[in-house]
């Protein structure tokens, strides 16, 4: 799961989607496209909306994206169309690029949606995002639990 600072949006997104899988098969991370917040919490309102869900998201640490997480992780899963242009910069070839994807197609397949970043929008708007990111969620478990999408 990758947003901007891996602050609001892409820990939000971690913490559902581990939420919905067994962690001894499928292993579920985050990472921010920039360095702001390298070492931080989430954003306390992250925090607080996923608790109000039952989900603890204070283990996250902020991290950034980095070229070895194509080596590691077989989805890529970008909240926004800068994200996606900025880790597909990072890739090395069409293999890397075809393992990411806008998080919202999963609900609307082919429309390429962006996840508006929360961050200025007020306590409403983690609220909205949480809403968008359990339905892609959703949608992403069931075909990561479908024995066609293991690999």
């Amino acid at each position: 799961m990758v947003c901007l600072g891996n602050i609001c949006r892409s820990p939000l997104a971690h913490g559902i989607l581990a939420s919905k899988l067994d962690t001894e098969n499928f292993q579920v991370d985050s990472a921010g496209t920039s360095n702001y917040h390298i070492g931080s919490l989430p954003d306390q309102r992250s925090i607080a909306i996923a608790r109000k869900k039952g989900l603890d998201i204070t283990n996250q640490r902020g991290r950034q994206f980095k070229v070895e997480d194509f080596d590691t992780f077989d989805y890529i899963y970008v909240m926004d169309k800068s994200n996606f242009e900025n880790v597909v910069k990072m890739a090395r070839n069409t293999e890397d690029i075809s393992k990411v994807k806008l998080i919202l197609n999963e609900s609307f397949p082919n429309k390429n949606l962006e996840v508006p970043d929360p961050y200025y929008g007020g306590d409403s708007g983690f609220d909205n995002v949480y809403n968008m990111l359990d339905i892609a969620c959703n949608n992403i478990a069931k075909k990561l639990k479908s024995t066609s999408y293991l690999r």
